[in-house]
């Protein structure tokens, strides 16, 4: 993926001084290791900041919502499948974008490589499918495909869906994946062990709500944890409060996330609060079939009526 770089600022340039887009939202490199950030280039003159790497898994689909410009955005697979969704709901439209689409092999895990040192990371670069990680008087090379996101190593999604342009060939897709192994082994467990599985979850996490901050579909204007009238639930770190708000923000996402791992991946305590979700993507496909962003035509199974829906939930 770190070819891709060229072709990024080539395209980004030519639609600047164009002027088909008003800006690009693309990525810059960051301030600390494995954090590149969300960058935003309104002059052809700044393309030079733009970067690729492994290090871009804030989905940027986040930064579009009720934008009003014409937009250049440069997405991977699962960001071109939320920007299907923010087309579907309506907060932002398709002939606003010129999507630059990037076929990805999967961002790297940053709490999974830091759990490996007790020393400090200064530095993480890049050398084809290897990550070389140094510190103070240490270096390490690890292969790519060990610390990948747990979402892109059961990513069947690694090319654009929908974009105006491709920066290279598509990748070819992962298949004979299981992709819902650990919802499953989660099912099978006895009530008991299944709610000390989820006190034991979620019992690191501080309210910081950086999981909803950085989850493209979390746009309410008002989030229901803020709301006062009526008050849905306690403000504390109480673990029912806590339970509570990770339980609906996931309902939710029912039939639209995409599994892009931005909220896993913000989460400051490393929570895989991905489960949660992933365990309504799971049903979504079960019941109906359905992959959330893969269709411009047709609409989530919880945006639709058909006379031969499922209603084995109804007792």
């Amino acid at each position: 993926m770190l070819g891709y770089i060229t072709k990024i600022r080539t395209i980004s340039e030519r639609l600047l001084k164009e002027g088909k887009v008003d800006m690009v939202i693309g990525f810059r490199k960051g301030t600390v290791p494995m954090m590149n950030e969300p960058y935003c280039v309104k002059s052809f003159e700044d393309v030079k900041e733009l970067v690729w790497d492994s290090n871009c898994g804030i989905n940027l689909a986040n930064y579009l919502t009720d934008r009003k410009e014409k937009i250049g955005i440069i997405a991977k697979g699962c960001d071109s499948r939320n920007i299907v969704n923010h087309i579907i709901e309506n907060k932002v439209k398709r002939e606003q974008l010129y999507i630059i689409g990037v076929p990805c092999r999967g961002m790297i895990d940053r709490h999974k490589i830091a759990s490996m040192f007790e020393k400090e990371i200064i530095e993480v670069a890049e050398e084809e499918n290897i990550v070389i990680v140094k510190g103070n008087l240490f270096e390490k090379r690890l292969e790519k495909s060990e610390i990948l996101q747990e979402n892109c190593a059961v990513c069947i999604h690694r090319n654009p869906v929908i974009y105006d342009e491709l920066v290279a060939e598509p990748v070819k897709e992962q298949t004979d994946i299981d992709r819902y192994k650990d919802v499953r082994k989660i099912e099978e467990m006895p009530s008991e062990k299944k709610e000390k599985y989820f006190d034991n979850l979620l019992s690191p996490c501080i309210r910081c709500y950086a999981c909803r901050n950085a989850c493209p579909l979390c746009y309410c204007p008002t989030c229901f944890v803020d709301e006062s009238r009526p008050q849905w639930l306690g403000k504390s770190i109480d673990p029912s409060d806590i339970k509570t708000f990770h339980f609906l923000r996931a309902f939710h996402c029912a039939g639209r996330c995409t599994d892009c791992g931005a909220c896993e991946r913000a989460c400051p305590v490393g929570i895989n609060v991905r489960i949660l979700t992933k365990k309504l993507e799971y049903d979504c496909f079960e019941l109906y079939g359905w992959e959330a962003g893969l269709s411009l035509e047709e609409r989530p199974p919880l945006d639709t009526y058909r006379p031969d829906d499922l209603e084995d939930f109804i007792k």
